[in-house]
């Protein structure tokens, strides 16, 4: 027979073909009615794969293991003839739209739709999982939007269209694609899923396949979210009309005979529309959002004495920053090579590292976290201790467990004077910040973060947690709050809070929340803390004090026009040395050092680009005595004095990123947690080619730099503890140390 669709062939099996739906992995889908009137939705499997001398045995396995399957969000198979001349599919119809085409028509679903549809994948891959199979196709052409939320088709195709066979991370992956498909309109930006998806979906896209949360571990994590419900219908008007007017269709087709006429044209889906696996790890590995064309020769400028008035940017409590139009300022000294004014640039160059030791463990960490004795390593089973000088295990794994990978937006780890502090779950309590002693490996104390709300016994809000950090006697956990009945927009600003605990007993201390505070830098000593935020409609960011002596009473404040680094809730974009608070103002090319008490400008200084490019300022960081700050600027990194500004040194990378791009630092991009750290005397950094570098902090010079070919394609995970450097890639650990030897 002909193929279906093909020269007027109308029928496949025992149904009529009514009207070709989509196209997907090669297949036509098509609306169809029996004989008896039954409306199905009849998948025609394409001669290619229907060619494949493997594929009808998979696809007869396949159809008997749906043909057991039930679930709300799944859609059950029907009929199926796998020994056919044209192999074919038939499943119940329901009245939807595909997600594709809902997106391509309509644009990107909002956060409640995002979540509905997250929640019903998981639900679906959950039984599919639980059952003992995978599906192997979740893709936006696979998923259908109904009144009642999402459904996943093609169940009898499961593991039949692929050799070897899917496994139920790769559904995972397939699952978070799909979302960030919806929450995009197809482009592979993270950055466009809402703060409430962006760790889960995230996790679902490491391309470590064990790193990936099960579709369980999904579930329970939007459901202890605990957000508010929808009322009414989870989907726009405008796509909830599309899938009445396309039901209608289908109703009058088949009302009308049974598809004598004409079928009606395939909805029009543009060639690679799809997002590959594969690319869509390299777009986020790669860093899609880099920042200006930073990688050029720089030139450097500023002021070393106070400004007029004594505050960042002139007197007043909300004055702008000096420079924000980007004028230049007099005494420029240039870091470029050919200036005779200024240090000359360092080509980044040094001998491969020298492994301490390495050792093998059997699940991938999520966070790590070290002393000068003890690495504390955090995996989604358990949290081990081991030996910082053999690699060791020194004390019995304790069952608090992580399921989200270190990364630009979560830091749940910190250590501070013999203590490992951890956001993490158990299997009885999910949500607790707990304290370790790093001598025994014993806990000392764990709270209930959900639990604690000032608001009274009612628990009336959640605080997802992004950061963790410790100075003096207390312990800060920062992130965003989610009130119960609350309503989330990408209109609305941010709600971000801090709240601070006991460092000994685990006892809460206070907590203040606003619109105000998204990311926070908690300085390692003293009692000022710098909140900065972003709000929306053009409106400017800020930096903010908040006085934890005062229970977290607000303090000076600047407002920054430049305010895109500060969107992020929780991570600390922003850097505090030997008393100073220092910050990125004017247009994102001008780093501003003002007292931490009082706001007061010390310095700034502006950093521009030899060929014109915009220049932008990465996170910065100081040394551990607070004496040097650390800029990265696409290829460079520059080293400041503290106390002036005044430029030491600038180090720079040579050659190509591994995408083929110029070579940049990840703390250029806000790439991973900490993307450059400090020892002593070294610094350490990682860069797009994804090689750690040891650099002398004196002179700039490389000591040595360490890559893994074998590594995760979004690069290792490292910590420093003592003199230091702990690596985990895959499976393995490997310790170096910070002078190579």
């Amino acid at each position: 027979m002909d193929h279906p669709g093909a020269d007027g062939a109308r029928r496949i099996g025992p149904y009529a073909l009514l009207g070709r739906q989509s196209t997907a992995g090669g297949s036509e889908v098509f609306a169809a009615r029996s004989d008896e009137g039954l409306l199905v939705t009849v998948t025609v499997v394409g001669p290619e794969l229907a060619a494949d001398p493997g594929f009808r045995e998979r696809f007869r396995a396949a159809v008997g293991a749906a043909r057991t399957l039930s679930g709300a969000f799944l859609v059950p198979v029907v009929d199926a003839d796998a020994d056919a001349p044209v192999p074919w599919l038939a499943t119940r119809f329901t009245a939807g739209l595909p997600l594709r085409q809902a997106v391509d028509r309509h644009g990107p679903l909002s956060e409640p739709a995002l979540r509905v549809l997250a929640d019903g994948l998981a639900r679906a891959l959950a039984a599919l999982h639980a059952a003992g199979t995978v599906h192997g196709e979740v893709n936006p052409d696979s998923v259908l939007l109904t009144m009642d939320g999402p459904r996943i088709t093609a169940l009898g195709m499961v593991g039949a269209t692929g050799s070897p066979a899917p496994s139920p991370t790769d559904d995972m992956f397939d699952l978070g694609s799909t979302v960030l498909f919806a929450a995009s309109g197809g482009e592979p930006d993270t950055g466009a899923l809402p703060v409430s998806l962006r760790d889960v979906i995230g996790g679902c896209l490491y391309p470590e396949p064990p790193d990936r949360p099960t579709a369980e571990q999904l579930v329970d994590y939007l459901r202890r979210q605990d957000l508010p419900a929808l009322e009414g219908s989870w989907l726009p008007p405008a796509v909830t009309a599309d899938m009445a007017a396309a039901t209608a269709a289908v109703g009058s087709v088949s009302a009308g005979g049974g598809g004598r006429g004409p079928l009606p044209p395939p909805p029009e889906i543009a060639a690679g529309a799809g997002v590959s696996r594969r690319k869509l790890i390299t777009a986020l590995a790669g860093g899609a959002a880099v920042l200006g064309g930073a990688a050029a020769a720089l030139a450097f400028s500023g002021d070393s004495s106070p400004a007029p008035g004594g505050r960042a940017g002139g007197p007043g409590p909300t004055a702008r920053p000096t420079s924000p139009s980007g004028a230049r300022s007099t005494s420029a000294s240039s870091a470029s090579p050919s200036s005779t004014d200024g240090p000359e640039q360092i080509v980044l160059a040094g001998p491969d590292a020298v492994k301490a030791w390495s050792e093998a463990g059997k699940h991938a960490p999520t966070c790590l976290e070290a002393s000068d004795k003890v690495v504390m390593v955090v995996t989604a089973k358990a949290t081990s201790f081991l030996d910082a000088a053999t690699g060791k295990s020194v004390f019995h794994p304790l069952n608090t467990t992580n399921m989200f990978r270190t990364s630009s937006f979560e830091y749940r780890t910190a250590y501070a004077d013999g203590v490992f502090y951890l956001l993490c779950d158990t299997p009885s309590q999910p949500g607790l910040l707990a304290a370790f002693d790093a001598a025994s490996g014993k806990v000392k104390w764990a709270t209930n973060l959900a639990a604690y709300d000032p608001g009274g016994p009612t628990l009336v809000s959640m605080y997802p947690s992004n950061y963790v950090a410790v100075a003096g006697d207390a312990v800060y956990v920062c992130g965003q709050v989610r009130q119960k009945g609350g309503k989330y927009s990408a209109e609305s600003p941010t709600t971000g809070y801090i709240r601070a605990f006991n460092a000994a007993t685990g006892k809460g201390l206070w907590q203040v929340k606003g619109t105000d505070i998204n990311n926070v830098l908690v300085p390692p000593t003293g009692s000022h803390l710098l909140a900065a935020s972003a709000v929306p409609a053009k409106k400017p960011g800020r930096v903010q004090m908040i006085d934890a002596g005062r229970k977290g009473a607000r303090g000076w404040k600047v407002s920054i026009p430049y305010k895109s680094y500060y969107f992020n809730t929780g991570w600390p974009l922003t850097c505090y040395a030997a008393g100073l608070f220092l910050f990125a103002g004017g247009n994102g090319d001008t780093l501003f050092a003002v007292d931490a008490a009082t706001g007061n400008e010390k310095w700034h200084r502006r950093f521009d680009a030899k060929n014109g490019d915009q220049v932008k300022i990465g996170t910065p960081f100081s040394s551990p005595d607070g004496a040097t700050v650390y800029v990265p600027v696409g290829s460079d990194l520059a080293a400041l004095a503290t106390a002036d500004g005044t430029i030491q040194w600038v180090a720079t990378l040579d050659g190509a990123n591994d995408m083929g791009g110029s070579n940049q630092f990840n703390a250029s991009l806000a790439m991973g947690g900490k993307s450059a750290q400090c020892s002593a005397d070294t610094v350490f950094a990682t860069d797009g080619a994804k090689t750690l570098w040891a650099i002398d902090a004196a002179t700039g010079r490389a000591r040595w730099r360490y890559s893994d070919p074998g590594q995760p394609d979004v690069g290792f995970m490292w910590t420093v503890g003592g003199d230091h450097v702990f690596i985990a890639s895959h499976l393995t650990m490997t310790a170096i140390a910070a002078h190579g030897r």
